[in-house]
């Protein structure tokens, strides 16, 4: 396949999940050691990811979004971390498109689709999955967020990602600086609440993202014992 076709197609790869055109970027040796790939959006500076110890993340940027992932094992039913932000982007509504900067987005996803994703939704995927090659894409996606106004509806659907993605935000951007909060999610129930289907598919894939481009803002945020397993 001619590269700038597969670049083309590329484009496909991660767009109908994370709301842009992405590519994949060079990955520092430490991340990838931790089981991080690096990506990015086309045309936006990418933040920067340092690996702390146990799989962590420190976030850094300045008017700057990317975002790593890595495969998951498969099997447990609660997704648990702990993340604090330091310094993050002002309170913008991420329920519409322009200007919706968060501090940090933690994305999981999903081997199954939507009851409600269509032809189009499942063939876009399908070309992408071409690109991606050995790379298994997700099909649907859930999305827990640290920003936002606080007055988004719990979920939303990602005005990006065409119904394949449902977004909870779990702290508001005026949430506490500097102050560790302890997570956990039930990502059946939460998969079933969102997508409206009486069973949810097995996770298989997390993302760990941030974007603080439209806002200009500064960004200094941990994230840390990501563990998928037993509620």
């Amino acid at each position: 396949m001619p590269s700038r076709l597969r670049r083309a197609l590329a484009v496909l790869l991660l767009a109908p999940f994370i709301g842009a055109p992405a590519e994949r970027l060079p990955t520092p040796d430490a991340l990838r050691d931790a089981g991080w790939t690096k990506g990015g959006w086309s045309g936006i500076e990418p933040a920067t990811f340092e690996a702390l110890p146990e799989g962590g993340l420190r976030l850094t940027a300045q008017a700057q979004a990317s975002f790593v992932w890595r495969p998951v094992d498969k099997g447990g039913e609660c997704l648990s971390w702990r993340w604090r932000v330091d310094a993050g982007p002002p309170p913008t509504p991420l329920d519409r498109r322009g200007g919706d900067d968060r501090a940090i987005a933690i994305t999981v996803g999903f081997d199954g689709w939507p009851a409600e994703s269509g032809f189009l939704q499942r063939t876009k995927h399908a070309l992408a999955q071409v690109a991606a090659g050995d790379h298994r894409l997700p099909r649907s996606m859930l999305v827990y967020v640290w920003g936002g106004t606080g007055r988004e509806a719990r979920p939303f659907t990602n005005p990006y990602a065409h119904g394949l993605a449902e977004v909870f935000v779990l702290r508001a951007a005026d949430a506490e600086k500097g102050r560790w909060f302890e997570e956990k999610v039930e990502l059946a129930r939460d998969w079933k609440m969102a997508f409206r289907a009486a069973a949810a598919p097995s996770a298989m894939e997390i993302m760990v993202g941030t974007d603080v481009d439209d806002t200009r803002a500064r960004l200094d945020a941990r994230i840390e014992r990501i563990r998928l397993g037993p509620c």
